[in-house]
């Protein structure tokens, strides 16, 4: 019978290896592009230290004159604490008891790690484009246990929310979404919850604040950026450009040519909502061009400008494309994912007061842009192009 010993050793040795692949390769292709490192990480801290323009120790001169002084390289230093990222499986003793085979019980713990990857993947890909704050939506309106919010593509079936006022103060804790309406904005829960009205913001359950520096935040207008002032740092600062305008190559092309004469950075990675993805694609059709596919790490299919891949990602709001130098972001982290052990070394847990036994995965981590004002963003792109060949 399978017991409590080989759901230790299937969770340790069969599948800690295949969850650390799919959460780094196959969750998101930013994700995926970007590297994963464990240094600069000093207790719960990451403190990096990041280059700041040119070294100043260089100099023309005569044939007898005096040697350019030497300047050394500016730098800043980063500081940022590393956000706790959990997933937890739960298993019933019921179910670890009736699996009479070890086949029975595969297909059990497959469901429950299936299940637990899939949650993971979505989280992790919106917290990168996400600004830390765990929000994931803003009620416009309620009525019977309906809330149409401003948008839901950050809501998925099953989601465990907190509600809040905008002020801060709580409504509900532990919501769980039973059902979207995608079409119309509306959100239902399994529970009715005591009150909510309009204004009130959703986050992840326990999420607030406590979520990975996100693209969101990079882009964001906080004062501060790890620590330091953007107003006393421009190059905190990344370019931005709310002109409405139609997608074009002409565009793309403009901002990669201006990045790199004035900051050095190399444009790497494109990514952008579905509404600019299909206005590209539109674009290339008007002049009859071929799309030129390419294959990313973690098998991801996308089309090109220029070799660089053009990635539309669910999390980018509509009308909106990143332009990213993706050598300078890192997920600087403690360790991998790891599962948490007891003090017996134990994964599976007995959840107190109850029937059932928990796992939890953990990843101690946060990303960090060593150049923001090397990456850029495009908001009020048109979903439609013009075609030149149509009066």
């Amino acid at each position: 019978m399978v017991d409590l010993t080989t759901a230790e050793s299937a969770l340790k040795d069969a599948y800690l290896v295949a969850v650390c692949n799919q959460l780094n390769t196959k969750a998101n292709p930013l994700l995926a592009k970007i590297k994963q490192s464990s240094t600069d990480v000093y207790g719960k801290q990451i403190v990096k230290v990041a280059p700041v323009g040119l070294n100043g120790g260089v100099g023309a001169g005569t044939e007898t004159g005096l040697l350019p002084t030497a300047n050394e390289n500016n730098y800043a230093q980063f500081k940022t604490t590393l956000k706790n990222l959990y997933g937890t499986i739960e298993i019933s003793d019921k179910a670890i008891r009736s699996s009479n085979n070890a086949g029975a019980f595969i297909d059990l713990l497959n469901a429950e790690m299936e299940g637990l990857l899939d949650a993971s993947k979505f989280n992790l890909g919106r917290m990168l484009y996400g600004d830390g704050s765990g929000k994931v939506a803003t009620v416009t309106a309620y009525e019977e246990n309906v809330a149409t919010v401003d948008s839901v593509k950050n809501l998925m079936e099953g989601m465990v929310i907190d509600v809040e006022k905008a002020a801060g103060t709580s409504v509900s804790k532990g919501l769980r979404i039973a059902s979207i309406d995608r079409a119309n904005n509306k959100v239902s829960f399994t529970t009715t919850p005591a009150t909510m009205a309009e204004s009130d913001v959703f986050y992840v359950q326990g999420s607030k604040n406590n979520e990975i520096t996100g693209l969101g935040a990079i882009f964001g207008s906080s004062e501060t950026l790890y620590g330091l002032k953007r107003a006393s740092n421009a190059w905190l600062t990344p370019f931005t450009s709310s002109d409405e305008t139609e997608i074009s190559d002409g565009l793309l092309q403009e901002a990669i040519d201006f990045l790199e004469e004035n900051t050095g950075s190399n444009i790497d990675f494109i990514t952008c909502s579905s509404d600019v993805k299909r206005a590209y694609q539109a674009y290339l059709g008007c002049y009859r061009r071929n799309i030129d596919v390419t294959t990313l790490e973690g098998g991801y299919k996308a089309m090109t400008f220029n070799g660089i891949p053009v990635v539309s990602d669910r999390f980018v709001e509509n009308g909106t494309l990143y332009m990213l130098d993706s050598s300078k972001f890192t997920l600087h982290q403690l360790c991998d994912w790891e599962w948490i052990q007891g003090e017996a070394g134990n994964i599976l847990r007995q959840k107190a007061g109850y029937p059932a036994y928990t796992a939890t995965l953990v990843k101690y981590a946060d990303l960090i842009c060593d150049q923001p004002n090397g990456q850029a963003k495009f908001t009020k792109i048109k979903s439609t192009v013009t075609n030149p060949f149509k009066a």
